[in-house]
């Protein structure tokens, strides 16, 4: 893999997944987001497992502009639920709007579908999907374990966060700032295993 980068795209639409990495990622590297492309389509995530949805997204856009490109994807897997929502966690109520009302939405079905469930064991999994200026292809895993709480606390973060307590603390992703959850999340052990490859 090639260790010399100043420019990578990120291909994401989600800003608040833009925060979360640009606060992380080092100075010498800069970010380039898909609007900084002028890209606006929607990449349909179409694939059945969270390695594949992430390359089908860097592939597309590494083929398109031909710059080195990552991407990932997320799913939240309860043990009680058999994985669920898994690879589907971004569209499990199946909802159409904002990225607030679709999470609220699948926050709200997620918990009716736990109900009366006393196992409410969880981990978040994070796929991180790089294709070098060599045009190799990397995968980087980061997860999470913890438990779904019973409703919603916090108005930090996005997704699940309101929900999902991280083993070892008492506190949802979304009590806790953006630099903190960068320290423990799933998103941030893969991203920095990225950044480990990279740099």
């Amino acid at each position: 893999m090639s260790k010399t980068m100043n420019n990578v795209v990120f291909a994401t639409a989600n800003r608040h997944k833009l925060a979360e990495i640009e606060a992380m990622m080092p100075k010498s590297i800069k970010i380039v987001s898909l609007s900084d492309l002028g890209f606006t389509d929607d990449i349909a995530e179409t694939e059945d497992t969270l390695e594949g949805n992430a390359l089908l997204k860097a592939r597309h856009i590494h083929e398109r502009y031909n710059l080195p490109c990552f991407a990932d994807d997320t799913g939240l897997e309860t043990e009680a639920l058999g994985g669920a929502p898994g690879v589907y966690s971004a569209r499990y109520a199946g909802v159409e709007g904002s990225m607030e009302v679709r999470a609220k939405a699948n926050m709200e079905k997620l918990l009716h579908e736990l109900s009366g469930k006393t196992n409410r064991k969880a981990r978040f999994r994070t796929v991180i999907a790089y294709i070098d200026s060599e045009n190799q292809e990397h995968l980087y895993e980061g997860v999470v374990n913890g438990k779904i709480i019973e409703k919603t606390i916090g108005s930090e973060g996005f997704g699940y966060d309101p929900i999902f307590v991280p083993d070892g603390y008492d506190l949802t992703y979304a009590q806790m700032p953006l630099s903190e959850k960068n320290l423990l999340s799933h998103r941030a052990k893969a991203f920095q295993k990225f950044v480990k490859a990279i740099t």
